[in-house]
């Protein structure tokens, strides 16, 4: 069974990082962020009756 020289594995690997890190760097440019509406709820504070 032939077997490849560890230049080989060197290049594979670097090759395989480049376009994991392509990917990656892509995927987090495609999409546009999308802008989040202020909804802005007056905060009312809900009384609680505490009895011992």
């Amino acid at each position: 069974m032939p077997q490849m020289a560890p230049l080989m594995w060197l290049n594979l690997f670097g090759f395989f990082s480049l376009v994991f890190m392509f990917f990656l760097i892509s995927n987090y440019f495609i999409k546009p962020p999308v802008k989040m509406e202020a909804q802005l709820k007056p905060l009312s504070p809900s009384r609680l009756n505490w009895k011992w």
